[in-house]
Formats: structure tokens, C-alpha cells, sequence
């Protein structure tokens, strides 16, 4: 008992400290929709993964890691405008992923887990791949913060800096699927992109720098995590979605709070 309690809550932490910081350029750059099409690849990629008997975590990672790419080289050509292509993706990869977990006729997939997460069964192995994962995240966005900062407030100036604006904004983009991937076994497809924007958007309030904003939501997320797994264990509640409703409950108590900046 002791023994899955802390790994659950060991998992939404790592999950939480990345989550904080990369949540803040998904709100500062409104790729709230960008989030919600790869947390629908996410579950293609597990339906793959099934059909194709290869380790799910890979496969999610990989059909999220190509999503942002296709979706690139996509607004690249510059045919359709972004929430287009954004809706496009979203809808077509959650249909594809539904109908392959439909022709698994052998196989039995829990869709409740997948859509709202299953963070009580996360073990000691989910939890090193959790942690890598959120390692190489956080120190890629410590890498390129300065020149994330510099895209997001003004790209032109950016790019007469000689920052490569495509080349980042790429890179940010296939962090968030990476975080997207090893975060769905935590709130679940349906409630990622949640836990990314509302200790974000918590923390805006409240933040009078890009560097407060990031820590504050890191820890809004951290105490999502925390107050949704003690709710969840005293009231018998779904985990995922409590740690969503704890992180909004967080945001209405934000919005007492005159915002800076």
C-alpha cells in the first residue's frame, strides 16, 4: 500500500516540475490546442503499440515526437493556418487510435485508464522512464530559455539576433510531446494539456518575471499533485482528474490576486 502511494506521488512530482516551466510558453505562446493534438497521438500511439507488440511508452513517445514534426513541416508550407492543420491532426489521430484499439478484437485496453490517466498503478520502472524523461526536458528548456524567451516576445528581433526561430520553436514543440508522452500514464489523454496550462496560468497572476512564473507554476503543479492524490485517497476518486480539479481550484484562488506584469 505504502509502496504504490509513493511511487504515485513520486510520479506526478517528476511529472509537475517539468510541466511548470513548459506550461508557461504553452500559455505564453497559445499552443494550448497544439497540446491537445499530441495528447490525442498519444493515444494512436498506444493502439499501435498494441497492434505491433512494442513497448508502449516508446511507442507513444515516438507518435508524438512525429505529430510535431509533421506538423512543422506542415505549417512550413504555409497551406492552411495553424488552428487548421492544429484540428486537423487532433480529431485524425484520436479517430485512428480509436478504430485500431477497436480491431484489437484478442487484446483488452482500458480506455477509462488511457483517457484520465491511472496514476495508483505507475511502478518503479515507469518511474525511471518518468524521470529521464523530465531530466532531458527540463535541462533542454534551461538550454535554450533565453532564446525561448526571445521567440516568444518578439521573433523578428529574434531572428535579426541570429537566433534560428524555426530550429527552436521546432525544438519546443517536440519537448512538449515528450512531456506529453510520459505524462499521459499520470492524468491521461484527456487532461494533460490541463495540467500544463492551469498551474501556468496560476502562476501568470502572480509572477512578476518569466523565471517566477516558471518556478510558481512548477510548484502549483507540485501541490495539484499532492492535494489531488490526498483527495483521491480519502474520497475515493479518480487520481487524474482530481489532480486537474486541485490545480483549478489553485487558479480560483489565483484570481483573488491582482496580476502582475
Amino acid at each position: 500500500m505504502i509502496d504504490f502511494l509513493l511511487y504515485a506521488l513520486l510520479a506526478g512530482l517528476g511529472v509537475a516540475v517539468v510541466a511548470g516551466p513548459l506550461g508557461c510558453f504553452v500559455v505564453w505562446r497559445r499552443m494550448a490546442y497544439f497540446g491537445d493534438t499530441l495528447a490525442h497521438s498519444a493515444l494512436l500511439g498506444v493502439a499501435l503499440g498494441v497492434l505491433l507488440n512494442i513497448d508502449l511508452g516508446i511507442a507513444v513517445t515516438a507518435v508524438c515526437l512525429l505529430m510535431a514534426l509533421g506538423l512543422v513541416a506542415l505549417e512550413q508550407q504555409g497551406a492552411l493556418a495553424l488552428d487548421t492543420l492544429l484540428g486537423i491532426l487532433s480529431h485524425s489521430a484520436l479517430a485512428a487510435g480509436l478504430v485500431v484499439i477497436s480491431l484489437l478484437s484478442n487484446v483488452r485496453v482500458d480506455l477509462m485508464s488511457l483517457l484520465f490517466g491511472d496514476l495508483l498503478s505507475v511502478t518503479a520502472a515507469d518511474l525511471w522512464v518518468i524521470y529521464a524523461g523530465a531530466s532531458v526536458a527540463i535541462v533542454l528548456l534551461a538550454t535554450l530559455w533565453k532564446s525561448l524567451i526571445s521567440i516568444t516576445v518578439e521573433p523578428e528581433l529574434a531572428a535579426v539576433e541570429g537566433i534560428n526561430v524555426a530550429r527552436v520553436r521546432t525544438a519546443l514543440m517536440l519537448i512538449t510531446a515528450l512531456v506529453i508522452a510520459i505524462a499521459m500514464k499520470i492524468v491521461g489523454v484527456l487532461l494533460i494539456t490541463a495540467l500544463l496550462i492551469i498551474p501556468a496560468a496560476t502562476a501568470r497572476r502572480i509572477s512578476a518575471t518569466p523565471e517566477a512564473m516558471a518556478v510558481i507554476a512548477s510548484l502549483v503543479a507540485m501541490v495539484s499533485v499532492v492535494s489531488g492524490l490526498a483527495a483521491s485517497w480519502y474520497i475515493d476518486t479518480p487520481a487524474g482528474p482530481s489532480i486537474v480539479i486541485s490545480a483549478t481550484l489553485l487558479f480560483c484562488l489565483s484570481l483573488s490576486f491582482k496580476q502582475k506584469g
